[in-house]
């Protein structure tokens, strides 16, 4: 088993370095950016779409939109709603945006004119918390929601948000286990595949295939047992590899069993051999680099090979981070309407 698991890492590497040589890359990032933002609200949710358009949102119902690099900001309250907390947002242009809320109400909104109005999409019950979104085309995208009666809740749509609907097939859920809304990023919808990494209890990878029909369960090699703890982010580097990070938010310090590797090839885990900074809340992969971005509350790392090696780039501290949809822009959001731009 171990010679199997270097024999992995060793393809791994070899992998990623022939992907490095396709193209004259940096060596580093060199630090974050950080841009003025006219509001004060812990901003969870993030959704870059170039260098240039960017939406976030977050606490006390703030949503964010910037068309000119975070120059300047629109912003506003999501339909008056000014005690809800918009962890996850998703846009799909300059004027059409989801966002989803944390807590109750357990809510869905969009707007189609660059903020200037929401209109409610989807309203859950008194007891649902939702906790991340991901889109898998321009149409079709999926919510996740805390369990309910022993079974994930997971939403999807086929028409960008205009309506949602349970998946038929939802994977089960121990007693205990969760899914963490610091990021809104546990979910990950790529093609036809869906993957879902979770904490408390138990941590596990769930995975399925095809869109939610059918599902796999993978015992994640990172701590668990209380609600503080397990995966936080997934993200793919693409080929079936899946990067997490986490940890456990009340211990930030903590280093040991808080990121992995799982190659779907294989159906196992690989651990890095120089890990992450400590707990690490959001991750996400930059192709045009080659890096692995991960941040936190007390500070942000990268990795150039695949996430076997870890290294910091600032103490900066943030919630999520995320790629442009169109270019290769890499943006950050955090407390007090922190959002930035890695430098590279």
């Amino acid at each position: 088993m171990i010679k199997c698991k270097l024999l992995a890492l060793s393809l791994l590497v070899a992998l990623f370095s022939c992907k490095k040589s396709e193209e004259n890359l940096a060596d580093k990032p060199t630090g974050w950016n950080i841009l003025e933002t006219p509001v004060e609200a812990s901003l969870r949710g993030l959704s870059p779409l170039t260098g240039e358009i960017a939406w976030a949102s977050g606490s006390n119902g703030v949503w964010l939109r910037t068309i000119d690099g975070g120059q300047t900001w629109d912003h506003g309250i999501v339909a008056g709603l000014d005690t809800v907390d918009f962890r996850s947002i998703h846009a799909f242009d300059a004027l059409t945006a989801i966002v989803v809320s944390a807590g109750q109400p357990a809510v869905i909104y969009k707007t189609i004119d660059g903020g200037k109005s929401w209109k409610l999409k989807r309203q859950e019950n008194e007891f649902a918390f939702l906790d991340g979104i991901s889109f898998s085309s321009s149409t079709r995208g999926f919510v996740i929601g805390d369990p309910s009666e022993g079974k994930w809740t997971i939403l999807q749509t086929a028409n960008q948000g205009n309506t949602w609907y349970p998946l038929d097939s939802l994977p089960g859920a121990a007693e205990g286990e969760a899914a963490f809304a610091a990021s809104a990023t546990s979910l990950l919808a790529e093609g036809n595949e869906l993957w879902l990494g979770t904490g408390g209890t138990e941590s596990n990878l769930h995975y399925s295939k095809d869109m939610g029909a059918s599902w796999e369960k993978f015992t994640a090699p990172v701590i668990q047992g209380e609600s503080s703890q397990g995966i936080f982010s997934l993200t793919s580097m693409g080929n079936g590899e899946i990067v997490s990070v986490g940890g456990d938010y009340l211990n930030e310090k903590m280093k040991e069993g808080i990121s992995g590797i799982f190659i779907s090839s294989k159906k196992e885990w690989m651990a890095p051999q120089q890990g992450l900074g400590g707990y690490r809340s959001g991750v996400v992969y930059f192709p045009k680099q080659k890096w692995l971005i991960a941040v936190g509350p007390s500070g942000s790392d990268f990795s150039k090979d695949a996430g076997i090696n870890w290294e910091p780039i600032s103490a900066e501290g943030f919630h999520a981070v995320k790629m442009g949809h169109a270019d290769g822009s890499v943006w950050a959001s955090g407390a007090k309407g922190k959002i930035a731009k890695l430098s590279f």
